[in-house]
């Protein structure tokens, strides 16, 4: 089976951006989660503690926001390499052609055709 070393590295890559936009979609659920739970408990949760637990909160939302970046950032890594390998699968393409059509046309001049 030719080329399928290619297709499966493409598949992996493929599964690989899924698997990365899932997490990323996931932090974007949590993080929404936390922003209305943080609304819900300022109105209540006043003091020392309350902004403690706010300070918490805003500490956590950094640190998401670094995740998210790393992560958007490898997906969009991942795609540029998907972007090289088809082009690179074109260009071997393209010169495998060529060098059948010289084959051919050596072949044909030595069997006289």
């Amino acid at each position: 089976m030719a080329g399928g070393g290619q297709q499966s590295s493409e598949q992996s890559t493929r599964n690989g951006i899924h698997a990365l936009e899932s997490a990323l979609a996931g932090i974007v659920r949590s993080r929404s989660d936390v922003d209305n739970t943080r609304g819900n408990l300022q109105r209540g949760y006043q003091g020392s503690d309350g902004r403690g637990f706010g300070d918490l909160l805003t500490k956590w939302d950094a640190q998401c926001t670094i995740i998210q970046k790393n992560l958007q950032d490898m997906i969009d890594k991942l795609n540029q390499s998907l972007i090289q390998h088809r082009t690179t699968q074109t260009s071997s393409m393209e010169a495998v052609s060529h060098a059948s059509q010289g084959a051919d046309r050596v072949f044909d001049t030595l069997t006289g055709s």
